[in-house]
């Protein structure tokens, strides 16, 4: 019987995105298939036992009452569970559904609405069960989750970074954009991960990693007002892969209003 740690990877709605960072890891990835048994990992295999599993990686957002079921036993069946991406860590792209009428959208994308069964909201796995480690991305860096796994194997502590994107554009050389260029970047407020590749290539930052550690996003967006920019031209730049972050949500709720002239 092996002895190695049991690992299992769960998906919920998403892209699937993550799940192919993981396998894009190529040799990374069978080190890391050598220090641990793949029990579950639909992905991938077609191998799939039963938990419970020591560790579970677990991709997507909830959208359904179902999958607010699932993930409940997905806890319970893991001793460490990890969420994986944008859509696991925040709700993801499709949390922008949360702001609008579920019922209107679903008249006017199904012939039979009534045959689809989902919830209002697209939330955070965190919003429904204690995760232990959340990785951030759109998609996650395989890099970093190559180094999470190696730590809960090896029994020491992840490092992966807390820093903003814009420490990694003075690391690269860029020039930041919103100083030369007046475009809006959320590289300040954003936690790096990509390696600032937006800035490198004249882009702001879109804020893929999510809010960074003590996120100071109104200051932020004042900031951007002061510079010429529109409440209303800011709201969907807040609201993106992590928009129903905490702190990104407060802040393109605050210039909703301000559109709104309220």
């Amino acid at each position: 019987m092996s002895t190695r740690p049991t690992l299992a990877v769960f998906k919920f709605a998403s892209c699937d995105g993550c799940q192919l960072s993981l396998l894009d890891a190529e040799d990374e990835l069978l080190a890391v298939a050598g220090a641990v048994d793949i029990a579950f990992f639909p992905e991938a295999s077609s191998r799939m036992l039963p938990g419970p599993y020591d560790i579970a990686l677990v991709e997507g957002s909830i959208t359904t009452s179902h999958d607010a079921e699932r993930i409940q036993e997905v806890r319970k069946q893991s001793r460490f569970l990890m969420t994986i991406g944008a859509c696991a860590t925040a709700g993801g792209i499709q949390a922008l559904r949360n702001w609008g009428d579920t019922a209107e959208f679903l008249q006017a994308v199904y012939a039979r609405p009534e045959y689809i069964s989902t919830l209002a909201t697209s939330t955070a796995i965190a919003d429904h069960v204690t995760v232990d480690f959340e990785l951030r991305g759109c998609p996650i860096n395989h890099h970093q989750l190559v180094e999470v796994l190696s730590s809960l194997i090896a029994g020491r502590r992840p490092r992966t970074p807390t820093h903003s994107v814009c420490l990694d554009c003075k690391r690269r050389g860029t020039v930041c954009v919103t100083v030369a260029q007046g475009i809006p970047c959320l590289g300040p407020v954003t936690q790096a991960g990509c390696g600032a590749i937006c800035p490198a290539y004249d882009r702001g930052c879109y804020g893929c990693y999510g809010p960074v550690k003590q996120c100071n996003s109104e200051s932020l967006g004042d900031h951007f007002i002061a510079t010429g920019s529109t409440p209303g031209e800011l709201v969907p730049l807040f609201r993106n892969f992590n928009g129903y972050a905490p702190e990104f949500r407060a802040e393109s709720d605050r210039l909703a209003r301000r559109a709104e002239g309220v």
